[in-house]
């Protein structure tokens, strides 16, 4: 497998049997784990380790406001809405002020490379997320 998406951008060199076996890896532990939809810029960390791309829209920061009563999808309403389950799920781990990060747009250059990589090499250092705000009230002294 060719590593378009590196090229001129981390000088890595990880091509060939290497890269194909532990985009294969990632893939399974990932897919069964996470239902991962290998993107190459993983954000499991800020939505209760459960995938947005499951959503058949692709929606990285919150849900479409079509979701039906009992977290069904707008789209396929036989399916659980992606982020009904991003919500619970972080809620449960106690992760659900991390939902506050904007997440930006997805370089869909890097989709189906491995994100593991793409991190530890820096080919994802452009999608760093927005952290949330600072919930403390700010301080109201007068000049």
């Amino acid at each position: 497998m060719k590593l378009d998406a590196y090229e001129g951008k981390t000088g890595a060199g990880l091509t060939g049997i290497f890269y194909t076996a532990f985009v294969a890896f990632e893939s399974a532990v990932k897919g069964v784990m996470f239902d991962c939809r290998m993107c190459g810029q993983c954000i499991l960390r800020y939505t209760g380790f459960a995938c947005p791309m499951r959503c058949p829209k692709q929606l990285r920061n919150g849900p479409c406001g079509g979701t039906h009563s009992g977290g069904r999808c707008e789209v396929y309403p036989e399916m659980e809405c992606a982020w009904y389950r991003i919500y619970r799920r972080s809620k449960l781990f106690h992760m659900d002020r991390k939902l506050e990060a904007l997440q930006p747009a997805i370089d869909w250059r890097l989709r189906g490379t491995a994100s593991w990589i793409n991190h530890f090499t820096g080919a994802d250092k452009h999608i760093k997320p927005m952290e949330p705000a600072d919930p403390r009230p700010r301080s109201s002294k007068k000049r």
